[in-house]
């Protein structure tokens, strides 16, 4: 076991940057009662197990009397300044009448993946707008561009299986320190804590940057998004809830269908998306009649397939997503909102560096809305395209026909 003394760190908010602090939620700490079989933390009686072939790093924060104690063949105590553990007196315990023996659980299980392990911390001005803000699954846990924080003053144990070849973050605190340039972090995993604390095949890496690109970054999960609805589902019984609306609209890095609406864009190089997402919640979310109302904006990628199979292309854009949160089935107030947000983009999407929308509800038949003459402008191209592609084929045909190669 080796000392820790533990300093509370605060997290600098750069002005201007999407910051996103995602906090992870489980813990190995002696002191959590749920980490217990029993349901209780160990008294002066008990024996304690801790299981022999199980990694574990243990936190523990004040002394502790018992009577017996097994431990496993590879872990770690991490103590708080005055914490510790001393052989019972066999003195009187109150609340400790018969001893029994108290196993530690398995924190094996723990996966980065999982979204319901993680919560978003919002910062400052973010607490208010955080009430109408939700993630679709894949951005529930770390993105590329996030800040990590395990909580000062506890300890963890969290299997990091990943199908990406590194897990990028921009920073991670733990312990009460904060790492946020590579070079710091390389040094912290080749100490004794961190393959106790983080177990698998993944890597994680710190790059101490934000996302560069003003328009928004993709999260960066889409690759591990089978582990993401995997264990979300896990946490739900194995199937996705059944909506309750008559078409529901499956978003870009969701697990399930959901009633509500989407808006897509397509932008160009003057779009801002922080700006975009606070105009839309000062401007319109903020409406008493919207109060029920979530939204989910991101960049993401949408992977064009080639006769619906090869994958062609993965074209960037901006997601919104719409959802009540009052449960109302009806779903008249989303669309009320996405035809709102539609209208402000027919008015001022030049302005805003959008140059085409595309709306989806899920209560009504699916409609689309294009914004301005350029929206039009490229579809039309889009389609002569497509038309000389065909012509160009059928002549090729013909031309083989003729020339005896095709039957």
């Amino acid at each position: 076991s080796h000392m820790g003394w533990v300093t509370v760190i605060s997290l600098p908010f750069p002005a201007g940057a999407i910051a996103v602090y995602k906090q992870w939620i489980p813990n190995t700490n002696f002191e959590t009662a749920s980490n217990w079989d029993k349901g209780r933390v160990p008294c002066a009686r008990d024996t304690v197990h801790f299981l022999k072939n199980k990694v574990i790093s243990v936190f523990v924060s004040s002394p502790h009397a018992l009577t017996d104690m097994y431990l496993p063949l590879n872990g770690e105590f991490v103590l708080a300044s005055g914490a510790g553990f001393t052989a019972f007196d066999g003195s009187w315990d109150p609340g400790c009448d018969s001893g029994a023996a108290v196993r530690f659980a398995d924190a094996e299980h723990h996966t980065w993946f999982d979204p319901t392990l993680w919560q978003a911390v919002p910062h400052g001005e973010e607490l208010e707008a955080s009430r109408h803000i939700f993630s679709v699954d894949e951005e529930r846990v770390p993105c590329q561009y996030d800040d990590v924080i395990f909580q000062p003053e506890t300890s963890f144990r969290i299997n990091i299986d990943s199908s990406q070849q590194v897990i990028h973050l921009r920073s991670i605190s733990l312990m009460g320190q904060e790492f946020s340039s590579p070079e710091a972090w390389a040094g912290y995993l080749q100490g004794h804590s961190a393959p106790l604390q983080f177990h698998g095949n993944g890597t994680l890496q710190v790059t101490g940057t934000r996302c560069p690109d003003k328009s928004g970054c993709a999260c960066g999960n889409a690759l591990d998004g089978h582990r993401i609805c995997a264990a979300l589902l896990r946490a739900s019984g194995g199937r996705c809830p059944v909506p309750a609306c008559q078409n529901p609209l499956q978003p870009l890095g969701h697990c399930c269908k959901v009633c509500g609406a989407t808006i897509n864009l397509d932008f160009t190089p003057d779009f801002d998306l922080q700006k975009y997402q606070d105009r839309l919640l000062q401007v319109l979310l903020s409406q008493p009649k919207y109060s029920s109302v979530r939204m989910a904006m991101s960049k993401v990628h949408d992977v064009q397939t080639f006769l619906g199979v090869i994958p062609r292309s993965s074209t960037p854009l901006i997601q919104t997503v719409l959802i009540d949160g009052a449960g109302v089935q009806l779903g008249a107030t989303v669309e009320q909102l996405a035809a709102d947000i539609m209208e402000d983009i027919t008015q001022h999407g030049e302005a805003l560096g959008i140059s085409a929308a595309r709306m989806e509800v899920s209560t009504s038949s699916t409609f689309s809305g294009q914004t301005g003459s350029h929206s039009s402008s490229r579809i039309t191209a889009g389609t002569i395209m497509g038309l000389l592609f065909g012509l160009l084929l059928l002549g090729g045909i013909l031309f083989l026909y003729r020339k005896g190669n095709l039957r």
